[in-house]
């Protein structure tokens, strides 16, 4: 292994180590790393790969980290990134499916979780701050920005609103040119998934199946996953309600992506070759996605109308992800305790150098502190 594709083996096995809070969490860090630290990006490069990675399915800072290994590393570098990041998640979860098959019960984790979520508010409001300015080129770009927001927190899906965004961005700055440009068109390819599953009898191969049909259509929080999840083993009676809680909760407070609940599911299904197929089945199509995808964003950068709609989709996912912050605000600081570990993280955040997987360490260690003796 040469030595890029150590360095970034490295950086995604650390971030996946420490990755909680959730994707615009995750894309926080891994900004830190990638563009602040390591300057492997600018940050313009970087705003587009978020940009383009919210309009194909799948886990988003999971597809961002394949994104960001192949800029640094090439096609091998896609591979090593994405394993690396999720590798630590699919150890712990299938870890927590085993202690949860042979006792019944989940381990305590609630005190250190607690702490998590104010700590990593501040680390999602600085690479707010920091990808909005470079985001926000003009007032145009800021009302739009403004009107994405609006519309994210009444409830619109945020796949609807960076789509009608990036539409309406190209077009309005088209007619504002009042130049004819060629268009190369491009769309993202999307799988219409009509995966048969004719199989009577539980298998790996139908695990495989269910969690690859899945993973290529998915869009969304944990929230959707639980949808998605509920109609396609909930229904089929391979799973109780109870216990596909229990695993989505398993995905939330583990690190890196959520969509490790699918090595805890397919544990509970098939043992641990049912945790090895189910992780395959639903992290592929991301790997696919983003091999296919990447090429594509320079020549997206290349056409004029192209980058109009790449401009108003990046400001557009910079809306998106202060829309997580506001809700995760509300939902996250209801007592004391959750506002003292915020403004903690914010003056580490914005007055210090201290690393954003350090200051997670100390959200989760205040948080037990305050839970359990406070």
């Amino acid at each position: 292994m040469n030595n890029r594709l150590k360095e970034v083996a490295l950086v995604f096995f650390k971030l996946g180590c420490f990755a909680f809070g959730g994707p615009a969490a995750h894309i926080a860090m891994m900004e830190d790393e990638v563009v602040e630290k390591r300057k492997w990006l600018t940050r313009d490069s970087f705003l587009d790969l978020i940009g383009t990675t919210n309009l194909i399915p799948g886990p988003n800072s999971t597809e961002m980290t394949m994104h960001c290994g192949y800029e640094r590393a090439g096609k091998k570098g896609l591979f090593v990134a994405g394993i690396s990041f999720i590798f630590p998640a699919i150890v712990i979860t299938a870890l927590l499916a085993y202690l949860y098959v042979k006792y019944g019960e989940l381990p305590e984790v609630a005190p250190f979780i607690f702490g998590i979520k104010p700590a990593v508010l501040a680390i999602i409001a600085s690479a707010v701050l920091k990808l909005g300015k470079k985001a926000v080129k003009t007032t145009e770009l800021t009302v739009l920005g403004v009107l994405v927001l609006i519309v994210t927190l009444l409830g619109v899906n945020e796949i609807v609103a960076l789509l009608s965004a990036g539409i309406l961005g190209m077009l309005y700055f088209y007619i504002k040119e009042k130049k004819i440009s060629s268009l190369n068109s491009f769309s993202p390819m999307l799988f219409s998934s009509s995966l048969g599953l004719a199989l009577t009898k539980l298998s790996t191969l139908k695990v495989f199946l269910v969690f690859l049909k899945v993973g290529a259509i998915l869009y969304g929080s944990g929230y959707v996953l639980f949808a998605y999840l509920d109609a396609e083993l909930v229904t089929r009676g391979w799973l109780t309600r109870a216990e596909l809680i229990d695993a989505i909760a398993v995905g939330q407070f583990t690190p890196g992506p959520v969509l490790s609940t699918s090595t805890f599911i397919g544990y509970q299904l098939s043992g641990f070759t049912g945790a090895l197929v189910a992780t395959a089945g639903m992290f592929l199509p991301s790997f696919l996605f983003v091999l296919i995808l990447n090429p594509f964003i320079p020549k997206m950068r290349n056409s004029k109308m192209l980058r109009y709609f790449l401009d108003a989709v990046n400001v557009a996912a910079v809306a998106v992800m202060l829309s997580v912050l506001i809700v995760m605000t509300k939902e996250t600081l209801l007592d004391w305790r959750g506002v003292v570990i915020a403004l903690i993280a914010t003056v580490l955040v914005f007055k210090t150098k201290v690393s954003p997987i350090w200051i997670i360490i100390m959200g989760s260690l205040l948080g037990y502190v305050l839970i359990k003796f406070i």
